[in-house]
């Protein structure tokens, strides 16, 4: 048995930006949940390798999770290379996840849609067989979007997660990355913005707080008892 979930994250804070609140759904619905951190997010302006990695510990347990690794690509040069791609795909290959997740493909980071790009191409080739990857060929059912902070633009989402139950650990989880999210200088800080942006797709479900998704391919449903 593999991973039910896979997130693809650029640099160590993205996932919990994005999606934190539905991870934590996913892991109290009994999902297997990993994040995959492209690159470790360094250099910064007031970050460095071992911040960033104490930051990304800490991160991980406030939400629960238990499986989390760094691909150690380089940041502020992420690029949707071969090498990069045999790299990611092999990772597919060895832990097989259902859904994969990723950013949302226009994005103002050039890491972010590299990112994005990467995700789609080494998915398809981790379905190769006659190639020289590790593992048994694998094909992840679907790939989702998660929405990013670059980009002022609000676009319709393919669905909206209701994170009311697990707004608290993707707080927590924020509040760890002291030297990428302070909580001091000009407002609204990156903070703000997420806790409004919480708020309003909450709004727009009828719940307290929500996250949203988006998706290339249609959705289709088996039954209408999740809907809402």
């Amino acid at each position: 048995m593999g991973l039910d979930v896979l997130v693809v994250a650029p640099h160590p804070d993205d996932a919990e930006l994005g999606m934190g609140g539905t991870i934590a759904r996913m892991l109290d619905d009994g999902l297997s949940v990993g994040v995959l951190d492209l690159t470790n997010g360094e250099p910064t302006p007031r970050g460095s390798v071992e911040i960033r990695a104490r930051e990304t510990a800490a991160a991980t347990a406030a939400l629960g999770l238990t499986w989390r690794e760094n691909l150690d690509l380089p940041n502020r040069k992420l690029r949707a290379t071969l090498k990069a791609r045999a790299a990611l795909a092999s990772v597919f290959r060895r832990e097989r996840p259902r859904w994969l997740f990723a950013p949302y493909w226009v994005d103002a980071h050039p890491d972010h849609t590299a990112a994005t790009k990467l995700t789609e191409a080494a998915r398809f080739w981790a379905k190769l067989t006659k190639c020289d990857l590790p593992g048994e060929p694998c094909h992840p059912e679907r790939v989702f979007y998660y929405s990013c902070v670059h980009l002022r633009v609000v676009r319709m989402p393919a669905f909206v997660v209701d994170i009311s139950s697990g707004w608290d650990r993707k707080w927590k989880s924020l509040l760890c990355y002291e030297s990428q999210l302070p909580q001091e200088g000009p407002r609204p800080t990156v903070l703000d913005r997420v806790d409004a942006a919480g708020s309003w797709w909450g709004s727009s479900i009828n719940t307290l707080r929500g996250e949203p998704f988006y998706s290339r391919e249609p959705l289709g449903l088996r039954s209408f008892g999740g809907l809402f």
